[in-house]
């Protein structure tokens, strides 16, 4: 049986602690029927320093006051959609929240993102679809990444194999190729390596800026290929796939570029995201016709025709394709949040390394309001 579209707000909030992310669709959870108003709200610089802190760590009870301005942002995201969309929150069916991933540690059993979906259910009066990757995790797989189903509807029109690399503050891939016996595309998934946290890191600290703009930092240095050899030869790369990487699995690295000109480590960083992306090649069932870009780093040339280059692929932005690079993950979270409400399969054993595919997300619904007698304490 076909199961109903909805109309669906994603919500996303990344590793490079840009800003939210947020993004209507209207979707089965198996095609996008259509894809509506997306905006970004950046976080104010101080809030974006507090959350920083909490990067790399198990929230505690000194998180709340910071969770509950994250949920907040959060409901200002969904409420500025509502108003680009002209539609009212009795219109929206789900809102696809991931929150803020702080912890990432498959190998210990634990994912965490903060941000708490029965108060945003409460403040916006929409049902929230949360906690997306627990599930996953605790049946075995690796949490991450979770884009590759809606890559993978998007892409049912072209040429395939293709393989889309997201490079937020980690990388990752969907290789995508022709669909089996099944209908279902064959599907491959996983982080390739460090993307663009490293890079900011280095430029934050060196040159007090918050991420290398055109990759014009790196683009004036020169690589410490040394360097950059031996990082390669970590132990990550030669793991098998499905395999994923918290954002700061390679932070102690920038310790040893500290030597180098604030460009000639901008240039080591990126290309080491270039490096490991087009290395990550080596796992595809064959290799893709062409690259498709997407997050903050296909803004960078440095990173993009870097990897055109050495992986000797064609590699363009999304939006040559006509999708919105800014708002994909969004996108896919309210894709995922239709599944959820299904009951479809959120991670496959060829994108997370789940034993078997795997449905997950928590609903939260918002409270009945009171009635008049109730709010003036005659009930």
């Amino acid at each position: 049986m076909t199961a109903r579209p909805l109309t669906t707000i994603g919500l996303m909030s990344g590793t490079s602690l840009d800003g939210i992310d947020a993004a209507l669709l209207v979707t089965d959870g198996v095609t996008v029927m259509e894809r509506g108003p997306a905006l970004t709200q950046p976080y104010p610089d101080d809030f974006r320093d507090r959350l920083r802190h909490l990067l790399g760590r198990r929230p505690d009870a000194s998180s709340a006051s910071i969770i509950d301005e994250l949920t907040r942002r959060h409901a200002d995201a969904v409420k500025a959609v509502l108003h680009a969309a002209k539609l009212t929150a009795a219109a929206v069916d789900v809102i696809g929240f991931h929150g803020q991933t702080v912890w990432h540690r498959p190998d210990l059993g634990e994912t965490m993102q903060i941000g708490d979906g029965q108060d945003l259910a409460d403040i916006t009066g929409i049902a929230v679809v949360a906690d997306f990757r627990s599930a996953d995790v605790a049946a075995g797989g690796e949490g991450a990444p979770f884009a590759p189903l809606y890559h993978a509807a998007l892409a049912a029109p072209l040429a395939k194999p293709v393989a889309v690399l997201n490079i937020g503050g980690v990388a990752n891939v969907s290789w995508i190729g022709d669909a089996g016996a099944d209908g279902a595309p064959t599907l491959l998934a996983f982080d390739t390596g460090p993307g663009n946290a490293l890079i900011d890191d280095w430029v934050r600290h060196r040159a007090g800026r918050s991420f290398d703009a055109g990759g014009c930092l790196a683009a004036q240095g020169r690589v410490a290929g040394d360097r950059l050899a031996a990082w390669l030869r970590d132990p990550y790369f030669a793991r098998p796939v499905p395999k994923s990487l918290d954002r700061d699995a390679f932070a102690t690295l920038l310790k040893e570029v500290e030597p180098l000109t604030t460009t000639d480590g901008a240039a080591t960083l990126a290309a080491f995201t270039v490096a490991a992306a087009a290395e990550a090649g080596v796992h595809f069932p064959a290799p893709p016709r062409r690259w498709l870009v997407t997050g903050g780093g296909r803004h960078n040339p440095v990173l993009v025709g870097g990897l055109a280059a050495l992986s000797g692929i064609a590699a363009d932005p999304v939006e040559a394709v006509g999708w919105r690079g800014d708002f994909l993950e969004a996108e896919a979270f309210a894709f995922l949040a239709v599944r959820s409400v299904h009951g479809l399969p959120l991670s496959l054993p060829s994108t997370t390394g789940v034993p078997a595919p795997c449905a997950g997300g928590q609903t939260f619904r918002p409270a009945p309001m009171p009635t008049d007698e109730q709010a003036a304490g005659v009930l």
